[in-house]
Order: C-alpha cells, then structure tokens, then sequence
C-alpha cells in the first residue's frame, strides 16, 4: 500500500509539474494566477505583479524584484530561504526531529553513501527544519561562504511535508524524494543542505549541478556527484529552486553553530539563522 500510494504522488506532482509549466491563453493564465495568489496568500510586495508571469510554475519560481542585503559578517549563517522553522535542536543519538515527537535517523536521511567518519562528527551538533508553504519564495540561496564537497540525489516518494503529514507519517523527509549537499565551510567545518521533495513538487535544482534530475520515471538509484576541486559558493548566492512548496534540513557538525532562530516562528532568505563558533 506505502508503495502504491508513492507512485500516486509522484504521478500527481508529474502530471501538475506539466500543467504548471504549461502556458495557457492570457486571460484562462491570468485567472489561474490570481487564484493561486489569492487562495495561498502569496505577498508580492517584492515581486513583479502576479499578471507578468506566463505559467503557474514561472509565478511558484518568481525572481525577488530586488536582491536582499544580507550580513558580510563571516561568523554570521543566514537562512537558505523564506521559510517558517518547523524544528530545531541537537542531532542526539543519531536522530533529529521533523516536529516535536516525531524523530527520523539522519542516517537514514543522509544514507549510506555518507562516510562513517561524517556521522560521528555531527553527532551533538544543531539541526533546522525549514518548512516553505506554497506560499513562500522557492529560490534557495547559499548560507555562508561555502565548499560543497559532493552532491547526492535520493529518488523516493513525494508525500506532502506539511504539519499535517509531519504528525502522522513518522521518518517522512526519510521516505521523501532528496538531493543532499555535503559541504564544508571556509574553515573545513563540516554541514549539510538537504532539499525535501514533497507533493506537486515536480522539479528540484542546483545551479552548479544540471545533471541532477528529480522525479522522473527512469532515475530509481541513488546519484552521487563527487568534485575533485570543491565548488566554491558565495553567502547570498541563488543555489536552486523547488517547483513549489517543500523542506529545507540543514545539519552542523558539533560545536560549529550557536543557533539564533526560534521554532515556530517565520524568516526570511538573508536573516541570521546562527553563529559560528570560534
């Protein structure tokens, strides 16, 4: 039933990837627009008018109108993305959590192809859970000046990552479609970016990395991308996107981050999320 029940989502986020990226007469796409405007309560007070975007996916992956200023201080770890934190805390016995009560392993998160050695280093060190609402801005941006070692993408379902889900589906972003992003910071302190996939999102990128490509029929194994020179990324930089609402989890080696957010509460892309540690 469990894998009945993947293959149904990740044929319907297929089937409204397609739609979303399909353009539609100007009146029929303007409807659409202001529909989705009004029923998800987007706020484009830093984007151009919902009219100007031609299909539903362009208006889920809209461009900020003018770039936000974020902290040059290099101690300072700004938030990936528009946001709200739906956990945080201390990987503790090799778990984190997805919402209060329910934990998932990181091992599993992360996988096996993950060094043994990574495991035992980010023991006790902090994790955020970054939940965006279809609502929010998709674009993701880099945290901090940033190494990213290798890139690993994990093929799996696209069950919905909302409060709802998170309740009931215990290890849910385990069982979700993921590209994971090992990386290192300027000072060779270990951490990781985990993108979730989730229901209806068809499409998740890397601008560094075009070979990734996420719910498709005829990607089933695990992808590792492994660079011999590291890709060296800048704080503030876009990274990607999601094609529509989706996860963010972001975990830290023990002893790098003083975490500054609190749970519960809603950010946006360029806020200080932590402090690095001397």
């Amino acid at each position: 039933m469990t894998l009945l029940r993947a293959a149904w989502t990740n044929a319907i986020s297929r089937a409204f990837g397609k739609f979303a990226s399909r353009r539609h007469p100007h009146l029929l796409q303007w409807g659409i627009n202001q529909l989705y405007v009004k029923f998800t309560g987007v706020d484009l007070s830093n984007f151009e008018p919902a009219s100007s975007y031609e299909t539903l996916n362009a208006l889920f992956t809209r461009e900020l109108k003018y770039p936000r200023e974020c902290s040059q201080d290099p101690v300072k770890v700004i938030s990936p993305c528009d946001a709200l934190i739906s956990a945080q805390g201390v990987v503790s016995e090799q778990t984190a959590l997805q919402i209060k009560g329910f934990a998932y392993s990181i091992r599993e998160l992360l996988t096996t192809e993950v060094d043994e050695e990574d495991f035992k280093i980010l023991e006790g060190g902090a994790f955020v859970n970054f939940y965006l609402s279809p609502k929010d801005y998709h674009r993701y941006h880099v945290p901090m000046d940033m190494k990213v070692l290798r890139v690993i993408h994990v093929p799996g379902a696209l069950y919905p990552v909302n409060f709802t889900y998170l309740k009931k589906m215990p290890s849910l972003f385990v069982k979700n479609e993921r590209v994971i992003i090992e990386a290192l910071d300027m000072s060779d302190r270990l951490f990781y970016i985990v993108l979730v996939g989730a229901l209806n999102v068809g499409k998740m990128t890397l601008h560094f990395e075009p070979k990734i490509d996420t719910n498709v029929t005829d990607v089933r194994e695990r992808r590792v991308f492994e660079y011999a020179e590291p890709i060296e990324l800048k704080k503030g930089e876009e990274m990607g996107m999601f094609m529509m609402g989706s996860t963010i989890v972001m975990l830290f080696e023990e002893g790098f981050v003083d975490l500054e957010t609190q749970e519960g509460k809603s950010i946006r892309y360029a806020d200080v999320i932590a402090t690095k540690r001397n």
